[in-house]
């Protein structure tokens, strides 16, 4: 019987140990190089990069010559003839802009305005999936941490029925006393079972901020210390370079450029054009032909199409204007918020292991003089019950200082390649 229990143990421990080996270990470096290739956030915003670079492009090809080779066939039935007649050509024609009244510079400069909001928006996702990213490796390293909390727990409580029981037994203490110690044991079971849930919701939420399609089972390795300086810090010059805010300056730079060139549209148009080819009745057609000139188009009337437009740009540029200054008031107001919580989270870990430090003194006390009799069980077990709160009030404690030291990083538009 002793050897198929050992066994039987030998392969309960080899699955265990099985299970544990399959974990993937992660530092919070590791967390950040992954999410910097796979985030479909971040694919997303370099993507949109990328369309505003084609969009500047695209602008900037009007300013250059259009060349456009044609070749074709005509047929057509002159009056009073009763056959058909095939015209041949071929030829190469080619246009040059030579004067818009500005209109085209001043919409390649709002592109490039756009291009640079493009980069801020991304720097905005970088901070954003930052934070995301942050939160659910807290969260992981919470979750392991509380399962050890939890199990510390159940030994607490475990050793407390053990303790009444015997007393119990004795003589020396009542049912209502060994029921509740019984019911705080299962309350401990409950809590571990809570925790391995809570940590494999955890993984699961990491999985998905690193941008992996699959599932697996990994392991945060890091500590809950929080690095800050405790000097405070200017906000309005934080808020300057703060991707929101940056953004929108771009958006208004782009607006007031696209306000130029709708006083720009006012102007005539002036092209120079070129045509140069054969035609003939027959193929190969060896007639030549070309032709150059220069024209010039000035509409005079549109029924007040550019006046609505030039109203129209007048009006996009004071509502970045006023979105700028709105956004950067936010941040800063963030900023000092955010900072405050940071500053509160970080002495209240300091006071919570005071706590704890208190209450395992006054357990180890307690303990030993209910064990002596020297204590009724009432008293006893909220000193007990200080205990166990104390070790999850300091786990929350630490948790919620680096929560806040997140959201502070966060608030000043860090990006992923912020690492401290």
């Amino acid at each position: 019987m002793k050897r198929n229990a050992a066994i039987i143990l030998f392969f309960l421990l080899s699955i265990c140990q099985g299970r544990v080996s399959a974990e993937q270990v992660l530092t919070w470096k590791d967390c950040i190089r992954e999410a910097q290739k796979n985030h479909p956030d971040l694919i997303s915003a370099k993507e949109q990069v990328s369309r505003s670079v084609s969009g500047r492009e695209i602008t900037k090809s009007s300013l250059l010559p259009q060349v456009t080779a044609d070749i074709g066939v005509t047929t057509s039935r002159p009056a009073g003839k009763s056959k058909n007649t095939n015209t041949y050509d071929y030829g190469v024609s080619g246009s040059q802009l030579l004067f818009d009244g500005t209109k085209t510079g001043q919409e390649l400069r709002a592109a490039s305005e756009d291009i640079q909001a493009a980069k801020e928006s991304y720097r905005f996702t970088s901070s954003d999936v930052r934070l995301r990213l942050r939160t659910a490796f807290i969260n992981l390293l919470k979750a392991q941490e509380m399962l050890n909390v939890t199990q510390d727990i159940y030994e607490i409580r475990r050793g407390n029925v053990q303790l009444i029981s015997l007393r119990y037994e004795s003589g020396l203490e009542h049912r209502g006393a060994l029921l509740t110690a019984e019911a705080n044991l299962a309350q401990a079971k409950l809590e571990i079972d809570r925790a391995r849930r809570d940590l494999e919701v955890a993984q699961s939420q990491l999985n998905k901020e690193l941008g992996r399609s699959e599932f697996v089972p990994m392991r945060a390795e890091g500590d809950f210390e929080v690095n800050m300086d405790k000097d405070k810090p200017d906000f309005a010059d934080i808020a300057k370079d703060n991707p929101s805010v940056k953004k929108l300056s771009f958006y208004k730079n782009s607006a007031l450029y696209g306000l130029k060139g709708a006083y720009a549209n006012f102007a005539p148009t002036i092209t120079a054009r070129s045509t140069a080819g054969r035609t003939a009745s027959h193929w190969p057609p060896k007639n030549s032909r070309w032709d150059a000139g220069v024209s010039l188009s000035w509409p005079l009337f549109e029924g007040g199409l550019k006046t609505a437009q030039l109203e129209q740009a007048k009006a996009l540029y004071k509502q970045y204007e006023a979105d700028e200054r709105s956004a950067r008031d936010a941040v800063i107001y963030t900023l000092e918020d955010t900072w405050a919580a940071l500053q509160d989270n970080v002495e209240s870990v300091g006071v919570e292991e005071k706590f704890l430090q208190a209450t395992q003194v006054r357990s180890n006390i307690a303990e030993a003089q209910y064990s002596l009799g020297l204590m009724q069980f009432d008293n006893w077990t909220i000193i007990e019950d200080d205990l166990v709160q104390s070790k999850k009030s300091l786990l929350n404690a630490r948790a919620n200082a680096l929560y806040a030291e997140a959201n502070w990083i966060q608030a000043k538009g860090e990006t992923l390649e912020y690492v401290d």
